[in-house]
């Protein structure tokens, strides 16, 4: 396995990033989970399937405006991001637009983003039009999933996708790269090895779940 990939949760505060995370990473769920003053670092294997898998480094960032500052400076490195919001609370995934400006500005260049409506089990409180946020993850290159920390619905299925997202990206660069080099060395005359054999290298306000 090669080093780990860095990934970012972003999002508001109390829309349940440390929530989602642990569940993901430890497979917990605390019910009167705080809001995250810190980031916080998480190592996991994502199965990518035909015997291959990548190595995560999820950072999980606080939300508070308070903290965004510091935010930025976590995009750093970044090949991954999970923009989460609450969909029991439609201003926070208004502020996805945010974090997205954001990640195009601070983050890696071709960095791949999907975004999570969080808490999916609290259906009657739902204040967000899905129509509404199938398109806004459309125009950004975004895949969109419904989660919910406290069933364990969506998660696996989110971060699997991102990684073979990644995956896809960090392949088809590699590829890139390979015929660049290949080229340069056929004008030099030298014999090269073909591509294909390389090796590969509880309310809205309170609850945060």
């Amino acid at each position: 396995m090669s080093a780990p990939i860095k990934i970012v949760m972003l999002g508001e505060g109390r829309v349940g990033k440390t929530c989602l995370t642990l569940r993901y990473c430890q497979d917990q769920f605390n019910e009167s989970q705080e809001s995250s003053v810190n980031a916080t670092y998480f190592d996991k294997a994502v199965d990518l399937g035909g015997g291959k898998d990548i190595k995560l480094a999820i950072w999980d960032t606080a939300g508070q405006e308070i903290f965004h500052a510091l935010t930025t400076v976590y995009y750093r490195d970044a090949y991954g991001a999970v923009l989460v919001y609450d969909v029991t609370y439609k201003e926070s995934f208004m502020k996805v637009e945010k974090w997205v400006e954001e990640l195009r500005q601070f983050g890696t260049k071709d960095i791949s983003i999907v975004v999570a409506g969080n808490k999916c089990d609290m259906k009657n409180q739902m204040q967000i039009d899905k129509n509404e946020v199938e398109e806004y993850c459309k125009k950004i290159g975004a895949k969109h999933f419904f989660t919910s920390a406290k069933a364990g619905v969506g998660i696996t299925e989110l971060f699997r996708s991102l990684g073979e997202s990644i995956n896809s990206i960090n392949l088809g660069i590699s590829i890139k790269v390979q015929a660049q080099e290949s080229k340069g060395k056929k004008k030099k005359g030298l014999q090269i090895k073909d591509v294909k054999d390389t090796k590969k290298s509880n309310s809205k306000n309170d609850v945060c779940c």
